[in-house]
């Protein structure tokens, strides 16, 4: 990462609300239908040889309920008869049963160690499918959602090795030409990781284009990539492009190159961990800051050149390129700056601040070959400065009545499971990283599709409210757009303990979070009142109300798939699926 641009992500003020008050339980009924399934969810759970949290994250917590965010309440799973089934929602009170739109040509039950099976949506029309053995189907579907136009044609399939589920696709044309480019994630055993888990993380992204040969069209797999980490990315997705991706994980992860680029790799690693020399030493004082370059025994005073202005320096050898330019960091007197050739064959050039007093970070602006030496005086003054805010014993008086941390007033939300996680972006062409965000203790929670034309959003703790962020891959200057806020979410979900899966609609009306079996918290964002509420303590009328509602589900089998829309969320058991009415429509 060490070409990466470190970036920060920057909330919406006007997104935030110092002032919410917290939900109000409500206890307003929820219209709540369900449906019996003529067949059982294509559930597979966790072999006694896939123990680890990675595994738990990865399959274990997996979603069987899939949205299609490109028709308006829509949704599919798989049952155990290998049928994909959907679920298209007009009226609430008009419910079809879920119809067979599609069945896998293979036998889920001869293979014994497959995973479930994954569906992701890539445009409107195309779909990308495994059934979970380590088989990917590429799927035509007509327009989804109708049964007059949907129909579901193979027209790509092909085995790609270990079993795997698919994190995200899209579908795009470049040059002509159409692709569709898929993540495929598995949990690889690893012989070489003896102190660790024992096994990595791989996604494989894989690109598969349209070919034309004499007349005849057809998929087939154009480029095979596969990056490697030590955690389940919480988000991945590829950039509706195809040039780019971006992945929020614990621990960082790296394409795996083929040998030749090995090879490469380790030339460029061993060059960079040879420690270089500095190319130039400087030092300051309130009124002037000493440049010190070592020079060749044979250099003479016409083959040096040194340029100064007001704000740059510019130092020449002989006939040689620069070998120090630019913009310093603050002004100089030019015309008093001098330079001198030392008897130990140093260049030492001097520069007179033309504003004194103030301490420069940084010689010359983005310039990292320069060594800075502080002399004794300097060490000292600083050390005085900074004595009041330590100590030389350990935690001197902890009974005393103001401590400066009590970590009995911590509550449980305020405890972070691992190290901060990241959030990077890699891109296609280099296979480098060129973005790193260090998320710290912005806690990941969810992910959502907004704009099924964009990158999913995900959503992020900050302090005790959850932010919604839309990445734009097109724009650099905006590439993390605060887009929603739910207020306190971050520190009302920490109080969960067994919640299994969260979501929010698209239009951020509400969030949503359900445990692993019947509860269902619904939180809906403040909204104006229909009649006039006086807060009593305070004596002001509440303009709106935020509201918290519980949703208790008929169902004693876990809760195996959760999705959100603008007006319903969709909850699905292995026998039935529950639909609860949330928002009215317009």
């Amino acid at each position: 990462m060490a070409g990466a641009a470190h970036c920060s992500l920057q909330a919406k003020r006007l997104l935030l609300d110092p002032k919410f008050e917290g939900y109000k339980l409500s206890l307003e009924p929820l219209a709540c239908y369900q449906l019996g399934l003529d067949a059982a969810v294509a559930e597979v759970k966790l072999r006694d040889d896939q123990y680890t949290l990675d595994h738990m994250r990865a399959f274990g917590m997996y979603n069987y309920l899939h949205l299609d965010s490109w028709y308006q309440d829509n949704v599919y799973y798989v049952d155990q008869c290998g049928r994909v089934m959907n679920l298209s929602v007009t009226l609430d009170t008009a419910l079809q049963k879920p119809r067979e739109v599609f069945r896998l040509p293979t036998d889920l039950t001869a293979y014994d160690n497959r995973l479930c099976a994954s569906i992701h949506f890539s445009s409107s029309t195309w779909v990308t499918l495994s059934d979970g053995t380590g088989r990917l189907y590429l799927i035509k579907s007509g327009k989804r959602g109708s049964s007059a136009s949907e129909k579901w044609e193979i027209v790509f399939n092909e085995e790609l090795g270990n079993p795997f589920i698919i994190a995200h696709s899209v579908s795009f044309v470049k040059s002509d030409t159409h692709s569709v480019a898929v993540l495929l994630l598995r949990v690889e055993k690893d012989e070489l990781d003896t102190k660790g888990s024992g096994f990595h993380i791989t996604l494989e992204w894989v690109t598969i284009a349209e070919i034309s040969k004499e007349g005849d069209h057809r998929y087939e797999i154009f480029k095979r990539r596969v990056l490697q980490g030590k955690s389940v990315p919480h988000y991945a997705a590829i950039e509706p492009s195809g040039n780019g991706l971006m992945i929020v994980s614990y621990k960082p992860f790296r394409f795996m190159q083929n040998e030749d680029d090995k090879l490469e790799e380790n030339d460029d690693a061993e060059a960079t961990n040879e420690k270089k020399d500095p190319l130039y030493y400087w030092q300051q004082t309130e009124d002037d800051v000493t440049i010190t370059i070592h020079i060749p025994e044979d250099m003479t005073k016409d083959d040096i050149k040194v340029r100064f202005s007001p704000d740059n320096i510019c130092v020449t050898l002989k006939d040689q390129p620069p070998l120090m330019e630019g913009k310093l960091y603050s002004s100089v007197d030019h015309e008093s700056c001098t330079w001198i050739i030392r008897e130990n064959k140093s260049l030492e050039i001097s520069l007179i601040k033309k504003n004194e007093g103030p301490r420069w970070p940084e010689l010359i602006v983005g310039d990292t070959r320069g060594e800075f030496i502080m002399d004794s005086s300097q060490c000292s003054a600083i050390t005085e400065n900074l004595m009041h805010l330590t100590s030389e014993v350990m935690n001197p008086n902890p009974e005393k009545e103001n401590p400066p941390c009590n970590a009995q007033e911590l509550e449980e939300c305020d405890a972070f499971l691992e190290d901060g996680a990241s959030l990077c972006r890699f891109d296609g062409d280099t296979l480098k990283v060129t973005h790193v965000i260090n998320l710290g203790s912005n806690q990941y929670l969810f992910s959502v599709v907004v704009d099924p034309r964009e990158m999913p959003c995900f959503c992020l703790r900050h302090d005790v409210d959850a932010l919604l962020w839309q990445p734009h891959s097109d724009q650099p200057e905006n590439m993390w757009e605060h887009i929603a806020t739910f207020n306190a979410l971050g520190y009302v979900q920490a109080s969960k303990q067994d919640k299994k899966f969260m979501a929010c609609a698209p239009d951020y009306s509400y969030a949503a979070l359900c445990e692993c079996l019947r509860r269902v918290f619904i939180y809906r964002q403040p909204t104006p009142l229909s009649t006039v509420l006086y807060n009593r303590k305070e004596g002001r009328q509440v303009g709106q109300v935020a509201k918290q509602l519980v949703a208790t589900l008929e169902a004693n089998d876990p809760i195996l798939g959760f999705q959100a829309t603008s007006e319903r969320l969709f909850v699905l058991t292995t026998k039935t699926l529950f639909l609860i009415k949330v928002n009215s429509g317009n």
